[in-house]
């Protein structure tokens, strides 16, 4: 027969346990507000970036039509396909001509047709149709998310009524209508280009 020996069972005291635990807890309140201003330096850079390319197709259509859409009726007439309904009257009609305008092809008076012929030969701007939403407040596809204004400001600001954009068919100023403070220097001053 063989003795009896104690055996010694090794592993972790609670005090070491707690300790172990505060580290990780210090370590992930150091961490993880690294990753939420990372997230917001995605949504504004992706902000700048759909405002440059809607901007972008504001600036090719005044080029070719020597006015900025949504200014004129988008009623295409002779369109062999769709045509554009918005009559650029009211602001729901001018942002529905801004949409026709940009999403369809044009003829030279704005005119919008879902088929390019001969008359219809410009466009489409806009590759998808639509708007596409603020990366800030996820909203802006819709007409009814989308503010169109004809005041011819230069200065005007996003007032935060729906979170969508904001157009100013006189000038062409395309803008984010929101006003969330997301770079913590106050609600509506963000650091994107407001052009």
């Amino acid at each position: 027969m063989q003795p009896l020996r104690k055996t010694i069972q090794k592993g972790f005291t609670l005090v070491e346990l707690l300790i172990v635990v505060i580290i990780l807890a210090l370590l992930a309140a150091i961490v993880v507000p690294q990753f939420a201003s990372s997230t917001d330096d995605a949504k504004l850079a992706s902000l700048d970036t759909t405002l440059s390319n809607v901007r972008a197709a504001i600036d090719l259509y005044y080029q070719q039509h020597g006015e900025y859409p949504g200014e004129l009726t988008a009623v295409g007439a002779g369109c062999t396909g769709t045509a554009g309904t918005g009559t650029a009257t009211t602001a729901a009609t001018r942002a529905q001509a801004f949409l026709d305008q940009l999403s369809l092809y044009t003829d030279a008076n704005g005119g919008a047709c879902s088929v390019k012929d001969a008359t219809f030969e410009f466009g489409p701007y806009l590759k998808k149709g639509t708007l596409p939403d603020n990366p800030i407040t996820n909203v802006g596809e819709l007409l009814a998310e989308f503010v169109v204004v004809n005041a011819g400001d230069l200065a005007m600001a996003g007032d935060g009524a729906n979170g969508g954009w904001k157009y100013d068919v006189l000038t062409g100023k395309f803008i984010a209508n929101d006003t969330t403070d997301i770079d913590g220097a106050g609600p509506g001053t963000e650091t994107y280009d407001q052009r």
